[in-house]
């Protein structure tokens, strides 16, 4: 059995399921899902994305906003707080930064991550991580603010293993998607063999990132299958070790 441990369900295609979410779900099922972690972004749309996956016990939720939304509503760490006692809510983000996509005076990225750390500090959970263009910040940020304490996760791991060890002693797991598949994803590839084996995850950040052989089409959660075959060749061993190793760490972070 698999766990995806970070996807965004309000934002998958549904078009080849009849616009039917319940259709999905037989299949992420069948496919061997086990568990499905569906991902903020922003608070405009999350209570739509609540309503989505309220029904389902095999999906959990975060509460957050990504760094690259600029025109939204702005939470407090108590409105962030309030919202996270939530039973179905089991993490804080997808928050961070990224310099890639935004450019000028990024303060704002910066007081939004640290509400988000200071909200999941409060709450006891783990945080999800965002970071691209942005490490020397992003690690500075999390040790200033003493993120260790929650600890959590750097999703869709696109760095090199200075960083990753560097989260790692911060208490941090690293998550592995489907840029794992892509011929030129080498520095990953080194990562993943390096990684503890009790401190990796698997996801697939679909809709977005589909790997080989779907790349450049709709992503899925169905295809986390992909990147836990790419992680066992990676380390020698069997894909059934790598979703019982990944499972485990996934219940052991959330």
């Amino acid at each position: 059995m698999l766990i995806d441990s970070h996807c965004h369900l309000d934002r998958i295609d549904l078009k080849p399921y009849q616009n039917d979410f319940s259709l999905f779900m037989q299949e992420a099922a069948a496919s061997g899902l086990e568990h499905l972690l569906c991902i903020a972004i922003d608070l405009e749309s999350y209570p739509a994305m609540l309503d989505l996956v309220a029904a389902y016990q095999q999906i959990s939720v975060t509460v957050g906003v990504h760094p690259n939304v600029q025109e939204c509503y702005e939470p407090s760490v108590n409105e962030l707080i309030e919202l996270g006692q939530n039973g179905k809510v089991v993490g804080i983000g997808e928050t961070g930064l990224d310099y890639f996509r935004s450019e000028g005076d990024l303060s704002w990225q910066h007081d939004r991550f640290r509400a988000h750390i200071r909200a999941a500090k409060e709450l006891k959970k783990p945080l999800i991580i965002h970071t691209r263009a942005a490490q020397e910040d992003t690690l500075r940020i999390l040790n200033e603010e003493n993120a260790g304490e929650v600890g959590g996760v750097i999703h869709c791991f696109t760095e090199n293993w200075e960083f990753a060890k560097k989260a790692l002693e911060m208490n941090f797991y690293i998550s592995f998607s489907g840029i794992i598949t892509f011929n030129s994803a080498s520095e990953i590839k080194e990562v993943a063999k390096k990684v503890p084996a009790d401190r990796f995850l698997i996801e697939t950040d679909s809709p977005y990132l589909a790997p080989v052989p779907f790349r450049g089409r709709p992503n899925y959660p169905t295809y986390v299958r992909y990147v836990a075959e790419q992680i066992a060749i990676l380390r020698g061993i069997s894909i059934s070790k790598t979703a019982e190793l990944s499972t485990e760490n996934y219940n052991a972070l959330f």
